[in-house]
C-alpha cells in the first residue's frame, strides 16, 4: 500500500472498494506490521488513524493503492518485503507487546534492528523454544489458522509416572474440564528418576493445551520446549537468538513468490 496519494479511494462499507482491489484498513495496518487487526480497530476508535487527511471513526473503511494513510500523524511506510524469523524464546518472557503486569516481554528483548514484528501464535511465560516472528500481520494470521494443518512438536519434561497406554489414547482426542482437544501424539523419550521426557506433537494448539492434558494424566510439566512449527525447526539456534528465514525457504514453504497469500497445505 503506497504512502502517497490524494486519498480519494477510501470507501466506507464492505464491498465496493474491495471489488476494485482494496482492503479493509485494519487488514492493511496489520499487514504493514503496525499492529494486529484488533489493535487497529482500537486505534481507529481513538482517532489515531487517518486516510486522505480524514480521521477515521470506523474500521469499516476500504483503502486502495495510492491512498495516503497516517497513524499518529505519521505516513504509513511504503510496503516492505515480507520477512520471517526464527526465535529461540527463553523462559520468563511473555509473548505480548505490552503486559498489564509489567512482566518482561519477548519484544522488548529483540534486537532493535528488527523493527516492529508480530509473533505467529504464542508461547506462555514458562514455555520456551521456537517462536516465529514476522513483519507481516497478514502472514502471521494466515500461519496460525487451523486450516493450514501444521504440526507443532514439543519436548516436554514431566514429573510423575508415565503410562504409555494412556499416552497412546491421546491420539483419539480427549476432553478435559469440558474442553475438547484434538489428536495428540505423545511418545515417551526417556525416564530420569521421577521425571520423564516426552515428544508431543499436535496440530491445534489451544491455550495451555499440553499442560492441561498432562495434568489430566496425573503429570506435572516442569519444562516445555517447542522444537518445530510446521516446516520450521528450532535446530541449534542458541537461547534468545534470532535468525531470519531465507527468501528461498519462504518461496518454497509458503508460496510467496507470486505475491499472493501463502499456500494452505499441510506440512508433515
Amino acid at each position: 500500500m503506497a504512502e502517497t496519494g490524494k486519498g480519494q479511494g477510501a470507501k466506507e462499507g464492505t464491498g465496493e472498494g474491495a471489488k476494485e482491489g482494496g482492503d479493509r484498513i485494519a487488514k492493511v495496518l496489520a499487514r504493514a506490521g503496525v499492529c494486529s487487526r484488533r489493535e487497529a480497530e482500537r486505534m481507529i476508535a481513538e482517532g489515531r488513524v487517518a486516510v486522505g487527511g480524514k480521521v477515521l471513526s470506523t474500521p469499516a473503511v476500504v483503502v486502495r493503492e495510492g491512498d495516503s494513510i497516517q497513524v499518529d500523524g505519521k505516513l504509513l511506510p511504503a510496503k516492505t518485503p515480507t520477512r520471517l524469523w526464527r526465535y529461540n524464546k527463553p523462559r520468563g518472557l511473555v509473548t505480548t507487546h505490552k503486559d498489564t503486569e509489567n512482566r518482561p516481554t519477548v519484544f522488548a528483548h529483540l534486537p532493535p534492528e528488527l523493527g516492529r514484528v508480530i509473533s505467529v501464535g504464542r508461547l506462555d511465560l514458562t514455555s520456551e523454544g521456537l517462536l516465529l516472528l514476522t513483519n507481516d500481520g497478514g502472514l502471521a494470521r494466515e500461519l496460525e489458522l487451523p486450516a493450514r494443518g501444521w504440526l507443532r512438536r514439543y519436548r516436554v519434561r514431566v514429573h510423575g509416572t508415565v503410562e504409555p497406554e494412556r499416552l497412546a489414547r491421546l491420539e483419539q482426542g480427549v476432553t478435559v474440564d469440558g474442553v475438547s482437544y484434538g489428536s495428540i501424539k505423545a511418545l515417551l523419550e526417556r525416564v530420569q528418576g521421577s521425571n520423564a521426557w516426552l515428544i508431543v506433537s499436535l496440530r491445534e494448539g489451544k491455550n495451555r493445551e499440553i499442560r492441561r492434558v498432562m495434568e489430566y494424566l496425573g503429570l506435572s510439566v516442569s519444562r516445555l520446549i517447542r522444537v518445530s512449527y510446521g516446516p520450521f525447526q528450532l535446530g541449534n539456534l542458541p537461547d534468545g537468538a534470532v535468525e531470519e528465514v531465507s527468501g528461498k525457504v519462504l518461496r518454497e514453504q509458503l508460496g510467496l513468490a507470486t505475491g499472493g497469500r501463502p499456500r494452505r497445505t499441510a506440512a508433515e
